[in-house]
């Protein structure tokens, strides 16, 4: 069974395809990085995997129970970060998490879910409000909400914006371990490749709505191991191929 399995997903905005027929599929275990440039549709995959909006064609299924048809049990194996702008300034992150956590059915806030805010730093601002909180400091309370519980799917939307380099590199390793040791999948929806060219064990090109190009774990490896390439240049040299455009 798929974590995430996405097929003719179409979403347009007036006239203007974001989505076209894009097909995705997500073995559990992936660790998946979605590159693309911008506009090239990243923002609204996620939304539209997450149930925030809705494709006016095709079909999402997480672990294995379709959007369209059980909603409520879909987004119980989803983990999606919050943005940050969205937290509710008053009150704590300590509450914020406990809401979660009771929304996902279990008992409390998971003892990994509190290891993991000291890995990041967070655990000395668990009891003050969010409306204290720096840019940062509202992320990681974000991305915390989207791994409670660790569900089978976890989506982050370019996750280390924001954060000090510690508490960047605490996430990628716990990331790793939750794929490797968890068999969670994760999608990570990102520009810094060069996060993207250590971590992760697959990586897409999303480009015109479409997934055009997608590098498994070999052929991330190759890369890794060739010291004349990255998987920046890689991707340049698809986006040239595939002829896209220049954006501001």
């Amino acid at each position: 069974m798929s974590a995430l399995e996405i097929a003719g997903l179409v979403h347009a905005y007036g006239p203007h395809r974001v989505l076209d027929n894009l097909d995705l599929r997500i073995a559990p275990g992936e660790f998946v990085a979605l590159i693309g440039p911008n506009g090239s549709g990243k923002t609204t995959l996620l939304r539209c995997l997450a149930g925030i909006l809705a494709p006016q064609q095709g079909r999402v299924a997480i672990a294995g129970i379709a959007l369209g048809e059980d909603a409520l049990a879909a987004k119980q194996r989803l983990g999606f970060a919050v943005d940050p702008t969205l937290l509710p300034p008053l009150l704590t992150g300590r509450q914020c998490l406990e809401l979660f956590a009771g929304a996902r059915g279990l008992g409390g806030v998971p003892a990994a879910t509190l290891a993991l805010a000291g890995e990041l730093a967070f655990d000395t601002w668990l009891d003050r409000e969010v409306q204290s909180y720096s840019l940062g400091t509202r992320q990681k309370l974000g991305i915390l909400l989207g791994v409670i519980g660790e569900p089978p799917l976890i989506v982050l939307d370019e996750p280390m914006n924001g954060l000090d380099p510690l508490s960047a590199f605490a996430l990628k390793q716990y990331l790793v371990r939750l794929t490797r040791e968890n068999g969670c999948a994760v999608l990570l929806a990102t520009h810094a490749l060069e996060v993207a060219e250590r971590f992760i064990s697959r990586c897409v090109l999303l480009l015109g709505g479409r997934l055009v190009q997608d590098w498994d774990t070999a052929a991330l490896d190759a890369i890794r191991h060739d010291a004349d390439n990255s998987l920046e240049q890689v991707m340049v040299e698809a986006l040239r191929r595939f002829g896209a455009p220049r954006t501001d």
